[in-house]
């Protein structure tokens, strides 16, 4: 009998897409787990290019690691930037009516 190894699953390896991304992260803030909305965005930056986006966002790769990791809790400031840096923008639906589209806010 042969073994057959597994590999650990990667949801980086399926954000090729504006729209993948839009939905993984939309489902990751639905989930109101901030530790899980962290290690998302790490998810995505590192679908991205993980040296890029901490370049675009004005931090160190090594403290995007850390800070978007599942044990990292990164402060509004630092996840507004790095959602910046990603191309994304946040937006807010009424709760009670969630199939109301979100209402763009342009300053």
């Amino acid at each position: 009998m042969t073994s057959m190894a597994t590999t650990p699953f990667d949801p980086a390896e399926y954000l090729d897409s504006e729209v993948a991304v839009a939905t993984y992260m939309s489902e990751a803030l639905a989930t109101g787990d901030a530790a899980f909305v962290a290690d998302a965005l790490g998810v995505v930056a590192r679908a991205r290019g993980m040296t890029d986006v901490a370049r675009r966002a004005g931090l160190s790769r090594e403290t995007l690691y850390r800070t978007l990791s599942a044990k990292g809790n990164p402060q509004l400031a630092t996840v507004l930037r790095v959602v910046g840096a990603l191309g994304l923008q946040l937006s807010a639906v009424p709760a009670e009516h969630p199939d109301v589209d979100a209402i763009e806010v342009t300053t």
